[in-house]
Protein backbone atom coordinates (compact mmCIF):
# COMPACT_ATOMS: atom_id res chain seq x y z
CA UNK A 1 0.00 0.00 0.00
CA UNK A 2 1.29 3.07 -0.74
CA UNK A 3 1.80 6.19 1.91
CA UNK A 4 1.29 9.29 0.00
CA UNK A 5 -2.09 8.77 -2.62
CA UNK A 6 -2.29 12.20 -4.64
CA UNK A 7 -4.41 11.48 -8.02
CA UNK A 8 -4.44 14.35 -10.76
CA UNK A 9 -6.12 15.41 -13.17
CA UNK A 10 -3.53 17.13 -15.07
CA UNK A 11 -5.91 18.01 -18.07
CA UNK A 12 -8.19 20.34 -15.94
CA UNK A 13 -5.53 23.04 -16.01
CA UNK A 14 -4.99 23.31 -19.35
CA UNK A 15 -8.79 22.89 -20.53
CA UNK A 16 -9.94 25.05 -17.77
CA UNK A 17 -9.23 28.59 -16.02
CA UNK A 18 -9.89 27.96 -12.39
CA UNK A 19 -11.70 30.54 -10.73
CA UNK A 20 -11.86 28.83 -7.31
CA UNK A 21 -10.71 25.64 -5.05
CA UNK A 22 -12.62 24.20 -2.31
CA UNK A 23 -11.67 20.65 -0.43
CA UNK A 24 -14.76 18.22 -0.32
CA UNK A 25 -15.27 15.05 1.58
CA UNK A 26 -16.39 11.80 -0.69
CA UNK A 27 -18.79 9.38 0.45
CA UNK A 28 -17.26 6.04 -0.27
CA UNK A 29 -18.30 2.29 0.47
CA UNK A 30 -15.43 -0.26 2.20
CA UNK A 31 -14.32 -1.67 -1.22
CA UNK A 32 -13.83 2.13 -2.42
CA UNK A 33 -11.47 3.31 0.04
CA UNK A 34 -9.64 0.68 0.30
CA UNK A 35 -8.78 0.87 -3.99
CA UNK A 36 -8.20 4.41 -3.35
CA UNK A 37 -5.64 3.41 -0.72
CA UNK A 38 -3.80 1.26 -3.20
CA UNK A 39 -3.97 4.63 -5.84
CA UNK A 40 -6.12 2.52 -8.21
CA UNK A 41 -8.61 5.72 -9.11
CA UNK A 42 -8.61 8.10 -12.19
CA UNK A 43 -10.45 11.95 -12.53
CA UNK A 44 -9.30 12.37 -15.64
CA UNK A 45 -12.34 12.18 -17.42
CA UNK A 46 -14.82 13.58 -14.22
CA UNK A 47 -16.78 16.14 -13.46
CA UNK A 48 -18.97 17.52 -10.96
CA UNK A 49 -22.89 18.01 -10.92
CA UNK A 50 -25.70 18.72 -8.66
CA UNK A 51 -29.17 17.05 -8.70
CA UNK A 52 -32.57 18.30 -7.99
CA UNK A 53 -32.16 18.00 -4.49
CA UNK A 54 -28.97 20.87 -4.67
CA UNK A 55 -26.46 17.94 -3.92
CA UNK A 56 -23.12 17.83 -5.05
CA UNK A 57 -22.22 15.14 -7.10
CA UNK A 58 -18.51 13.67 -9.10
CA UNK A 59 -19.59 11.75 -12.34
CA UNK A 60 -17.35 9.91 -14.37
CA UNK A 61 -14.78 9.40 -11.63
CA UNK A 62 -13.00 5.83 -12.40
CA UNK A 63 -12.46 3.63 -8.89
CA UNK A 64 -11.40 0.27 -9.53
CA UNK A 65 -12.77 -2.54 -8.49
CA UNK A 66 -11.12 -4.07 -5.04
CA UNK A 67 -9.08 -6.98 -6.07
CA UNK A 68 -9.90 -8.85 -2.78
CA UNK A 69 -13.70 -7.58 -2.75
CA UNK A 70 -16.37 -10.86 -3.02
CA UNK A 71 -19.59 -9.91 -4.99
CA UNK A 72 -20.21 -7.09 -2.80
CA UNK A 73 -17.60 -5.47 -4.81
CA UNK A 74 -18.49 -1.44 -5.86
CA UNK A 75 -19.36 0.29 -9.37
CA UNK A 76 -16.38 1.46 -10.89
CA UNK A 77 -17.99 4.37 -12.70
CA UNK A 78 -20.78 5.10 -10.30
CA UNK A 79 -21.75 8.64 -9.06
CA UNK A 80 -20.15 9.58 -5.51
CA UNK A 81 -21.75 12.60 -3.05
CA UNK A 82 -19.15 15.04 -2.73
CA UNK A 83 -19.47 16.30 1.09
CA UNK A 84 -19.19 20.82 1.43
CA UNK A 85 -20.79 23.04 4.02
CA UNK A 86 -24.22 24.51 2.91
CA UNK A 87 -22.86 28.26 2.59
CA UNK A 88 -19.85 26.73 -0.21
CA UNK A 89 -22.84 24.36 -1.97
CA UNK A 90 -25.54 27.50 -2.46
CA UNK A 91 -22.59 29.35 -3.45
CA UNK A 92 -21.37 27.09 -6.46
CA UNK A 93 -24.93 26.23 -7.40
CA UNK A 94 -25.70 29.87 -7.70
CA UNK A 95 -22.67 30.38 -9.73
CA UNK A 96 -22.88 27.07 -12.16
CA UNK A 97 -27.05 28.32 -12.83
CA UNK A 98 -25.89 31.92 -13.52
CA UNK A 99 -23.22 32.39 -15.39
CA UNK A 100 -22.55 28.88 -16.70
CA UNK A 101 -19.62 27.80 -14.86
CA UNK A 102 -18.17 24.50 -14.56
CA UNK A 103 -17.19 22.00 -11.24
CA UNK A 104 -14.05 20.20 -12.29
CA UNK A 105 -12.08 17.80 -9.68
CA UNK A 106 -8.14 18.93 -9.56
CA UNK A 107 -6.90 16.04 -7.14
CA UNK A 108 -7.84 13.05 -5.33
CA UNK A 109 -6.09 12.52 -2.42
CA UNK A 110 -6.07 11.13 1.45
CA UNK A 111 -5.35 13.51 4.56
CA UNK A 112 -3.38 13.05 7.48
CA UNK A 113 -6.60 11.36 9.40
CA UNK A 114 -6.94 8.50 6.40
CA UNK A 115 -10.08 9.95 4.63
CA UNK A 116 -10.65 10.50 1.51
CA UNK A 117 -10.57 14.08 0.08
CA UNK A 118 -11.10 15.56 -3.52
CA UNK A 119 -10.12 19.37 -4.44
CA UNK A 120 -12.52 20.89 -6.45
CA UNK A 121 -12.25 24.10 -8.79
CA UNK A 122 -14.87 26.61 -9.87
CA UNK A 123 -13.89 26.99 -13.98
CA UNK A 124 -14.71 28.65 -16.87
CA UNK A 125 -13.44 26.41 -20.25
CA UNK A 126 -10.66 28.31 -22.72
CA UNK A 127 -10.97 28.82 -25.74
CA UNK A 128 -8.56 26.85 -28.34
CA UNK A 129 -6.69 29.92 -28.82
CA UNK A 130 -5.78 30.01 -24.78
CA UNK A 131 -4.81 26.51 -24.48
CA UNK A 132 -2.38 27.66 -27.74
CA UNK A 133 -1.17 30.55 -25.82
CA UNK A 134 -0.50 28.13 -22.55
CA UNK A 135 1.71 25.94 -24.72
CA UNK A 136 3.42 28.59 -26.43
CA UNK A 137 4.69 30.25 -22.63
CA UNK A 138 5.17 26.32 -21.68
CA UNK A 139 7.81 25.98 -24.70
CA UNK A 140 9.37 29.35 -23.89
CA UNK A 141 10.00 28.74 -20.55
CA UNK A 142 11.35 25.36 -21.26
CA UNK A 143 14.00 26.88 -23.48
CA UNK A 144 15.05 29.54 -21.25
CA UNK A 145 15.34 27.09 -18.22
CA UNK A 146 17.84 25.22 -21.04
CA UNK A 147 19.54 28.44 -22.03
CA UNK A 148 19.82 29.21 -18.23
CA UNK A 149 21.08 25.72 -17.65
CA UNK A 150 23.72 25.60 -20.49
CA UNK A 151 24.91 29.45 -19.57
CA UNK A 152 25.91 28.33 -15.73
CA UNK A 153 28.56 25.43 -17.14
Amino acid sequence: MQKNINIKNKRARFEYELLDTYTAGIVLSGTEIKSIRLGKASISESFCEFNDKGELFVINMQVDEYAHGSHYNHKPKAERKLLLNRQELKKLHKEVKASGLTIVPLNLFINDRGLAKIKIALARGKKLYDKREALKERDTKRNLDRIKKDYRK
